[in-house]
């Protein structure tokens, strides 16, 4: 299911800026409420609008009271640890999308330069433009195939042992004896 896009523009009229208002802040004390309690932590909020003289305070003045001492009797440092401004929010999120897109761009590059192994080795033709294939890509992208090959091959080579039941149920093992060309089983 698509989900529309929020539009977070000032709301200009004021019945709808004051209904979204009434809306959203029961959202948001609903969310508050789940995440206390599926997380089991202590949570509250103080939400001042222009229209209420006094502020709302969730879950109750008492708790807030609470709540907010706590916080502030720890050190500046820890208080600070996990905040965030929306400045250093959108520098993390900034920098985890450059993470992402470098590790998108190696995957597809790691994928084109396969298709064009595989497509050299299957056809056996050399590369039409050969300024768009970089060769020390191609040579580290066969040095990890062949990596792959030799760890499988290995993996296989360990396995000499294997337990086999037969049709009466008596157990025999199955002993693999490999030789450079042919592999033999015998029971």
């Amino acid at each position: 299911m698509a989900r529309k896009k929020l539009d977070l523009t000032y709301i200009t009229n004021d019945s709808k800026r004051k209904t979204t208002l009434k809306k959203r802040k029961i959202g948001l004390i609903k969310k508050m409420n789940e995440i206390s309690t599926l997380c089991g932590i202590e949570a509250c909020a103080i939400i001042y609008t222009p229209n209420d003289p006094q502020p709302e305070v969730w879950p109750s003045e008492l708790e807030v009271q609470r709540v907010l001492s706590k916080f502030m009797e720890m050190s500046e440092q820890k208080q600070s640890r996990k905040m965030l401004n929306q400045e250093s929010l959108l520098k993390q999120i900034i920098s985890k999308s450059q993470h992402q897109l470098t590790r998108q761009r190696n995957e597809n590059r790691k994928k084109e330069m396969t298709h064009l192994m595989f497509q050299y080795l299957s056809v056996g033709r050399v590369f039409d433009n050969p300024s768009l294939v970089d060769l020390n890509d191609l040579s580290w992208l066969i040095d990890q195939k062949l990596n792959e090959i030799k760890k499988k091959m290995t993996m296989i080579q360990i396995q000499e042992v294997a337990p086999v039941t037969e049709n009466e149920g008596e157990q025999g093992y199955m002993h693999h004896v490999q030789g450079p060309e042919s592999k033999i089983n015998i029971i």
